[in-house]
């Protein structure tokens, strides 16, 4: 575990983390001429091909989609659970990643990774805390940390339009 980590874990109160270290665990198979399986125990197994760049149709996921969407993910999660504890009312986040594969001395390796997050916050008011909370989630998120090539963040912080008291977000609405 990182120091900063390790220092701010207990900032991640909404948070439940099991003990430290985690192993985890993927495998993946193909016959000679069929796509690869990649799956992960619990898990739906996802086929993935060579990415057109590659001589591959670009119609599954690729290696290279799933590490830049590996990016996204995480850091998406990352900013939830920081988010959760500092009471930010916010209503969407997305981030949108694109990496950039070149060949450098001894192979292709993704040389740079820009992060593009828009984040949906209910009052205007909180838009500077709100990029410290993103600023705080691409800090922590532990896949773009564990990366080679560095990640660029752009940010986008929006205020929704004020909603009526009793409005619930369409995810909040019990079904």
């Amino acid at each position: 575990m990182t120091a900063w980590l390790a220092a701010n874990l207990h900032s991640w109160s909404a948070v439940s983390i099991a003990p430290l270290p985690h192993l985890y665990s993927a495998a993946a198979s193909a016959s000679l001429a069929s796509d690869v399986w990649i799956d992960t125990p619990g898990t739906t197994a996802i086929r993935t091909a060579s990415p057109a760049e590659f001589g591959g149709t670009g119609v599954h996921w690729s290696p290279e989609a799933l590490l830049v969407g590996a990016v996204a993910d995480c850091f998406v999660l990352t900013f939830r659970a920081v988010a959760g504890p500092s009471k930010l009312r916010w209503q969407k986040v997305t981030c949108a990643v694109t990496g950039t594969l070149d060949r450098v001395e001894g192979g292709l390796e993704f040389i740079w990774l820009r992060a593009r997050v828009n984040l949906t916050i209910a009052d205007s008011a909180d838009t500077l805390r709100a990029r410290r909370l993103v600023e705080k989630a691409d800090h922590a998120c532990l896949i773009a940390r564990s990366l080679k090539a560095p990640v660029e963040l752009e940010v986008l912080i929006d205020a929704a339009p004020s909603l009526p008291a009793n409005h619930l977000p369409v995810e909040a609405v019990p079904s």
